[in-house]
């Protein structure tokens, strides 16, 4: 630390070679990790972990307390992984006694003004675009990347490689591998550019597809379809892993697109 304009409370606990910019404001309880930066003017109050070589713009505000009228001031965090990039006024509030923390993974990509609440947990190599709003207890995969403007229910589930469009409402649970866009919020395809990217195969994909195929587009309904993939399609880490989020789904999931909205 090498900025006498930014005040740290003694009780933060800050690695060496963390840089921090002037105007900014550190309060106790706080942990950042080595090779991290703080931008001018950002505030990070009690309860923030902030892991190693992360980026943190102008502007932004960690761990500030729940906008939730049934916080009692409870001790609880706001955790970000290593290597996650927090750009400009970004905020992020800490947990409440249902979860004790908000957390966001490693790798991640928080762009400018988006707002992360209460509860929320996201998953490794997330990317939130600007001006998305995640309200309390979402939970967001590995992966997962959420348009610009987005605003997204309390409580709800996106699964890892899902897509979802600029601008959506997001009111049902999001399938893993899935793109998602209209209004209402509906499936539209998989993320194929996407899984391609990460190294999936083209059978794996097709197999994903076939999967989708079944549950959005013959016809049948959720319960019928998860017993048709489950009896036809041989089992694999990815069939399991969309079963598995359609079946603990509590919102239950987003609908096939018909044209007709």
């Amino acid at each position: 630390m090498n900025q006498p304009l930014a005040y740290v409370h003694p009780g933060a606990k800050i690695a060496r070679n963390v840089v921090i910019d002037p105007f900014t404001t550190i309060h106790n309880n706080v942990e950042i990790g080595e090779g991290t930066w703080i931008g001018s003017n950002v505030t990070i109050m009690e309860g923030a972990r902030i892991g190693k070589n992360c980026n943190i713009f102008p502007g932004a505000i960690i761990a500030a307390v729940p906008q939730d009228l049934k916080f009692g001031g409870e001790d609880s965090l706001a955790i970000i992984g290593d290597n996650t990039t927090v750009r400009e006024c970004v905020t992020i509030n800490r947990g409440t006694i249902a979860s004790g923390q908000t957390k966001i993974g490693k790798n991640c990509l928080i762009m400018a003004t988006a707002h992360i609440a209460h509860d929320c947990h996201i998953g490794d190599n997330a990317i939130i675009v600007n001006g998305v709003a995640l309200a309390g207890h979402v939970i967001v995969g590995n992966y997962a990347i959420i348009g610009g403007l987005a605003a997204v229910h309390q409580f709800i589930q996106i699964g890892d490689h899902a897509m979802i469009s600029g601008g959506s409402l997001v009111r049902k649970d999001v399938p893993p591998y899935t793109k998602a866009a209209k209004e209402p919020l509906s499936y539209v395809g998989i993320n194929s550019v996407g899984l391609r990217r990460r190294g999936f195969t083209t059978e794996k994909i097709r197999e994903i597809q076939d999967i989708y195929r079944i549950l959005y587009q013959k016809n049948y309904n959720t319960s019928q379809a998860v017993g048709i993939i489950e009896a036809e399609m041989a089992a694999s880490p990815e069939r399991d892993e969309i079963l598995d989020f359609i079946r603990n789904s509590s919102r239950g999931i987003m609908k096939g697109y018909s044209g007709s909205y």
